[in-house]
């Protein structure tokens, strides 16, 4: 009670204290930028310490420990409480104080954990693919409706979905993707028509500050991250993100520290296969049908052929609990990767053995599933593969196998796509990337072949989360 009283009591004092410089500012020297003494800067550092301090005795106090993990600084130029980029190697967490003192402590704390929940939903990398298909307002607004949903108390003017739904006629559900949302809200936005601007609508002089928020350029921070590649942001969000796990967590932070633990797990299945395939059909194969163009007259050197046949093996296993349409609407989409390029599909149907191996063009070459029969033994593909060099095995399972392969895949990768209520591997190393599946209601971006249909299964929906109790707000 008594942090309470002395966050809510210094942040008045605080803004009081600006509110007088900006006055005397705008009196006797308004071209002049606006500045903070370090006096007023060292307060109110100590006032996001206190919040820190409340946010570890929360039952989430992941977010307190993940503060510390953070740069800070103040930016009056922002149009939101708080905004956070990435510089140096770290995490700067950035204050308007202008915006952030009117706040309650509570509303201050949520101001706090919504940049946390940016950062492990990897937003500040997502916007950037977003933005190149979206407006920048769509994906914000996106973007916030997603964290927000699990944030409670919000500002008056918070990005909720129920006001985003209510502002642009939209019936978007909860729990949906990023992308769903974005495209949901871009749609809205193009059919109204574009209004004629009053005198100075969205504009302020260069000496003004931003005195409330605005949701087309609360994120344009993000823009000021340096330029790394995604891996090391990656790799330094798990870090900070393990470093900040002390408890049990909330649902929904479990399952976004879930994504972060497995790196393979930022790009959604049909997208690393895609990756895979295209990667193989690029490749040269060395024959010698074809003369070296360089030495046309050496017959004894081998000329290049490109785009070679990417030879795509698929078991399934028959034992497991993949549903015969989950497995058809898979390989759709299977299908829809590889048509694009030169390919061969082997589909091997398998359980304890394999049971059946057959060539897939299309949907209609899938058979009716070979009567179930034993267990589930991963070894007897993995051994068969290892004698016919395809590209890619992906391996449709429950995952409920062997812990250990008598052999080792040879010279091929293996995309495991995991289906069931576990959705757990059960071989101790996996000799390739791991996949759960899970169903898609929209359009994912990454989906953008050259015709695409929807529909299919995939683990592209990180933000989807079936608790409905996590549900606060919207």
């Amino acid at each position: 009670m008594e942090q309470t009283l002395h966050v809510e009591s210094e942040a008045v004092v605080l803004y009081q204290e600006l509110l007088n410089l900006e006055s005397a500012r705008k009196e006797h020297t308004a071209e002049s930028p606006f500045t903070v003494s370090d006096a007023f800067r060292k307060r109110f550092f100590a006032l996001i310490d206190a919040l820190n301090l409340r946010l570890l005795d929360d039952s989430d106090n992941f977010y307190g420990y993940f503060l510390f993990q953070t740069g800070r600084d103040l930016r009056f130029d922002l149009e939101s409480p708080a905004g956070t980029s990435f510089k140096d190697a770290k995490y700067i967490m950035y204050f308007n104080p202008f915006l952030f003192l009117p706040l309650t402590p509570e509303q201050m704390e949520s101001a706090l954990k919504h940049e946390i929940l940016h950062i492990l939903s990897l937003h500040l990398l997502r916007a950037k693919e977003l933005r190149k298909e979206f407006s920048p307002l769509a994906v914000n607004l996106a973007m916030d409706i997603v964290v927000n949903t699990y944030i409670s108390p919000l500002p008056a003017d918070a990005v909720t979905l129920a006001v985003v739904n209510l502002q642009y006629g939209l019936a978007m559900p909860l729990f949906e993707t990023v992308e769903y949302y974005a495209e949901e809200i871009q749609t809205a936005l193009d059919r109204r028509q574009p209004r004629k601007k009053e005198p100075d609508e969205g504009t302020r002089s260069n000496d003004a500050l931003p005195m409330k928020f605005n949701p087309e350029t609360t994120h344009d921070i993000w823009d000021e991250s340096d330029d790394i590649d995604e891996k090391a942001i990656l790799e330094f969000t798990q870090k900070a993100a393990d470093g900040a796990r002390k408890e049990k967590l909330s649902s929904y932070l479990d399952s976004l520290l879930a994504t972060l633990a497995n790196k393979s797990n930022t790009l959604p299945w049909y997208a690393y296969l895609k990756k895979v395939v295209r990667t193989v059909a690029a490749e040269r194969k060395k024959t010698t049908t074809r003369r070296n163009r360089r030495q046309p007259e050496r017959l004894d050197l081998r000329g290049d052929l490109r785009n070679r046949k990417a030879k795509v093996y698929i078991a399934l296993d028959i034992s497991g609990s993949i549903s015969d349409e989950e497995f058809k609407q898979a390989m759709e989409q299977v299908l829809q990767i590889v048509k694009v390029y030169n390919h061969d599909i082997t589909l091997i149907e398998c359980d304890n053995e394999i049971r059946r191996i057959y060539h897939v063009d299309k949907l209609t070459d899938l058979k009716e599933r070979f009567p179930q029969r034993g267990g589930t033994a991963f070894a007897p593909v993995i051994n068969y593969c290892n004698g016919k060099n395809p590209d890619i095995l992906v391996y449709f399972t429950d995952g409920k196998g062997e812990e250990k392969l008598p052999q080792r895949p040879k010279g091929y990768s293996i995309l495991w796509l995991l289906s069931g209520k576990d959705r757990t591997l059960s071989l101790a190393r996996p000799y390739g990337v791991i996949k759960k599946l899970m169903p898609i209601k929209s359009k994912d971006p990454l989906f953008d072949f050259d015709t695409v249909e929807k529909g299919g299964f995939s683990m592209a929906n990180q933000e989807r989360n079936v608790d409905l109790h996590e549900y606060i707000r919207g």
